[in-house]
C-alpha cells in the first residue's frame, strides 16, 4: 500500500517504548513513511513515574514531545487520536473521531493499564501508570499534607495513612520514596505537621517483596524499608477500597485516603476491545517474529504484546523489552519489505531491578543475574535506565543529578 509518493507506509499505534523504538528505526530510511498515533503528544518516561508522584521530579523532566523526537524527520507524521477500532486484514485503524489510517504494515504498542483484579472499589485508587496517574498521586499527598497541616485531628481519621498495594517494583519504589518524602520533606516544609504520625503501609498476598530475587535481597529490601518506617504486610492484600478506608484480606480495616496501586498490570484496552488473540494478562499473541498469528504485516510489541523467551515463558513488561521488541519488529519490517525472511525476536537481557528509595537499590544483572545491593545497584539501574531515556540534554541530566 503506497503512500502516494511511491513510498511504504507503516501505522504505529502508542508512543511508548516499544512503538518510540519502531518508530525512530523506521525513520531512518527515506523510503518509508510513517504514522505516529497517541492518545498523548508526549513520551513519558515510565520508570520516573513515582518520583513524579513522590515531587523528587517535575513532570516536564519525564515528558518529550513526540513532534520534538521527530522534528527532523520528515517522513514522521505524529497524529494526537485515541484506536477505537483495528481491522487486522486491511492493516486499518480507526480512531475514536472516526478517522482512519492504513499501512503496509500495522505497529499495535499500545502499552499496558492497570490490572485492578476486579477489586471492589479500586478504579478509585492511585495507579501508577502514566503521567496523569503520578500528577494526580502527587495532588493528592501534598492535598493531605495541607489537609492535615491546617486540621491536625484528621490524623486520626487516616488522613496520613497511605495504603501501597503490591510488593512489587513499583509497590517497593513507591513505597521508598514516599517514606523519603515524609521523613526529609515533612519536617522542613511542614513544621506545624507531626510527621511521625503518618505511615506507610505495604502490602502484598505473596510471602516477600520483589520475588523474583532472592532471599538475601528480600531481607535487605526490607530492611531498608523498615529503616525507613515502612510497615511490611505480607500474605495480605486489599479485598476492597472504600471512602476513607481501605478493607485488607486479613478482615483489617485501615482509615485512609489514599491506596496507591501497584497490583499488577495487563494489556491496553485496545487489544480485547477489537477482537484479538489473548494471552497471559491479556496481551496479544504473537509469533516469535512479533507477528500476529494470522496477521499478515500485523506487529504487536512492548507490554500489549503476549512474547515468549527461549523457555516459552512470557517475558516481563519492561522498558528494555519493549524497546527492543519495537526496534526488532521494524528490522522484520524492513525486511518485508525486501523481500527477505524475517527472524526470531531475540531478547538481551538488562537484568532487573528497582530503587528503594534515595541511594538504595538492588539489581540482577549480567547473563548469571549477578545480585548487588546499595550503590553499586544504584549505578546499574541509573545505566540501563540513561540507554531508555530521549529528552533534550538538560532534562536527562536533571534527572541524573536528582540519582545522586
Amino acid at each position: 500500500m503506497s503512500a502516494g509518493n511511491g513510498k511504504r507506509r507503516v501505522v504505529i499505534i502508542g508512543g511508548g517504548f516499544a512503538g518510540l523504538g519502531c518508530a525512530q528505526r523506521l525513520a531512518e530510511r527515506n523510503d518509508i513513511d510513517v504514522t505516529l498515533i497517541d492518545r498523548n503528544n508526549y513520551h513519558q518516561f515510565q520508570p520516573l513515574l513515582y518520583q513524579v508522584a513522590t515531587s523528587q521530579v517535575a513532570p516536564s523532566d519525564i515528558a518529550h514531545s513526540l513532534r520534538e523526537v521527530f522534528a527532523d524527520q520528515g517522513n514522521v507524521d505524529v497524529r494526537l487520536a485515541e484506536v477505537a477500532a483495528i481491522d487486522t486484514a486491511t492493516r486499518t485503524s480507526t480512531t475514536s473521531d472516526g478517522e482512519t489510517f492504513s499501512g503496509d504494515a500495522l505497529v499495535l504498542a499500545a502499552g499496558s493499564q492497570p490490572n485492578f483484579f476486579h477489586t471492589p472499589g479500586a478504579e478509585h485508587s492511585f495507579p501508577l501508570y502514566s503521567l496523569d496517574d503520578a500528577t494526580r498521586l502527587r495532588s493528592r499527598i501534598l492535598g493531605l499534607f495541607e489537609q492535615v497541616d491546617r486540621k491536625p485531628e484528621l490524623v486520626k481519621r487516616g488522613a496520613l495513612n497511605f495504603v501501597v498495594v503490591g510488593g512489587g517494583p513499583t509497590g517497593v519504589e513507591v513505597a521508598g520514596a514516599l517514606a523519603d518524602m515524609i521523613n526529609v520533606t515533612l519536617p522542613v516544609e511542614y513544621r506545624h505537621l507531626d510527621h511521625s504520625a503518618a505511615r506507610i503501609l505495604l502490602l502484598d498476598y505473596g510471602d516477600a517483596l520483589l520475588k523474583p530475587f532472592s532471599e538475601k535481597a528480600h531481607d535487605y529490601v526490607a530492611k531498608v524499608l523498615q529503616k525507613k518506617g515502612v510497615e511490611i504486610h505480607l500474605g495480605v492484600g486489599v479485598k476492597e477500597v472504600a471512602t476513607g478506608h481501605a478493607l485488607l484480606s486479613d478482615g483489617t480495616v485501615i482509615p485512609t485516603r489514599c491506596v496507591v496501586w501497584g497490583g499488577g498490570i495487563m494489556a491496553a484496552p485496545v487489544a480485547a476491545d477489537c477482537g484479538l488473540a489473548q494471552g497471559h494478562g491479556g496481551r496479544i499473541d504473537v509469533a516469535p517474529d512479533l507477528t500476529l498469528l494470522g496477521g499478515e504485516g500485523v506487529y504487536a510489541v512492548g507490554d500489549v504484546a503476549n512474547i515468549s523467551g527461549p523457555d516459552q515463558t512470557p517475558l516481563p513488561q519492561l522498558g528494555s523489552v519493549a524497546l527492543q521488541s519495537g526496534t526488532w519488529a521494524a528490522e522484520n519490517i524492513l525486511a518485508d519489505f525486501e523481500g527477505k525472511q524475517r527472524t526470531t525476536f531475540a531478547y538481551h537481557d538488562k537484568g532487573i531491578m528497582a530503587m528503594i528509595g534515595h541511594g538504595a537499590a538492588i539489581a540482577e544483572v549480567g547473563k548469571n543475574h549477578h545480585e548487588i545491593h546499595g550503590q553499586l545497584a544504584h549505578m546499574a539501574w541509573l545505566g540501563v535506565h540513561a540507554a531508555l531515556m530521549t529528552g533534550t540534554r538538560a532534562k536527562i541530566e536533571a534527572i541524573i543529578d536528582w540519582s545522586w
